[in-house]
């Protein structure tokens, strides 16, 4: 087989195996070196014994998802203040309409699968986002498929049971929400936020350590609204710039200072409220958001 044949099932199933990376790890620069190193190794492979690509690279992939996972999380130990994902900023034709996908990589979604243990998530992403086979989803992981229904099915209570119940919010009401809320935060409209917010709304704040960021989270709608009052005023920025962007699946909140992004504001919309508000400061976390992606079940 030739090298082309190599490239271009992987190229193929790109967006696919990134989407999994990311969900496990919560991270598009992770998930870029694990799509690297993971092509490396399927550069090597014989194509005459695969028999089904996608579910060789998905396990490929995961497995190698899992290894940066659990160095990362050694990492995130010593982490300072609360960790959140590295915002995602989507392609604009890209799969907003895939509810179950649009929700698999929304920040209040991977923010829950962080509480689950590697294996957890693993199976979790592979089994209840991807519709993979328990098959395919044991091999991943290095199990028994007995075992893989068995962590499946942990995991899958232990989401249910945190996942907030919700009517589903279109994606027009999102939007609408999302622009009268950077409106009058960028206004320091407190009335406006707070008819916005929901009472117990949360803010969390990720500056790991390198910029300003509450080291816990906020709660309680007056106290976020405050918050969110005090960090969009702008005038520190050099030449500063507010725009709306698609990340995870959602609007989101981009603000730049010149041409380099200062932070991203992820919105949580429950019931027509606003209940969470992600905070992503850290700079390490912001050079991915200037390039979009694609990503796909």
């Amino acid at each position: 087989m030739s090298t082309e044949e190599h490239a271009e099932r992987f190229t193929l199933l790109r967006p696919l195996l990134f989407t999994i990376a990311y969900e496990i790890l919560g991270s598009a620069t992770e998930s870029d070196d694990v799509l690297q190193d993971s092509y490396l190794r399927w550069a090597a492979v014989d194509l005459t014994t695969v028999r089904d690509s996608k579910a060789y690279l998905a396990r490929l992939v995961t497995r190698q998802a899992l290894n940066a996972l659990r160095t990362s999380a050694r990492r995130r130990e010593d982490y300072v203040g609360p960790w959140l994902p590295e915002p995602l900023l989507l392609d604009e034709s890209d799969a907003s309409a895939d509810l179950v996908l649009a929700e698999s990589v929304s920040m209040a979604m991977l923010v829950l699968l962080e509480t689950l243990t590697p294996d957890e998530r693993a199976v979790f992403v592979l089994r209840e986002v991807f519709g993979f086979g328990y098959d395919d989803v044991a091999a991943a992981v290095g199990k028994s498929v007995a075992t893989a229904r068995q962590i499946a099915h942990r995991a899958r209570e232990h989401v249910r049971a945190r996942r907030r119940r919700f009517e589903p919010v279109d994606a027009a009401q999102t939007t609408r929400i999302t622009e009268r809320f950077l409106t009058a935060a960028a206004t320091g409209d407190l009335a406006g936020l707070l008819a916005l917010l929901a009472p117990d709304a949360t803010w969390t704040a990720d500056g790991g350590g390198r910029t300003t960021a509450a080291r816990r989270p906020v709660v309680g709608a007056e106290k976020v609204a405050a918050v969110l009052i005090r960090v969009f005023r702008l005038g520190q920025l050099a030449d500063p710039r507010i725009e709306v962007a698609t990340c995870n699946g959602a609007p989101a909140v981009v603000v730049y200072g010149g041409d380099r992004p200062e932070g991203v504001f992820l919105v949580e919309i429950t019931d027509a409220r606003i209940t969470g508000v992600y905070a992503v400061r850290n700079p390490d976390k912001l050079t991915a958001v200037t390039v979009p992606r694609r990503i796909s079940r």
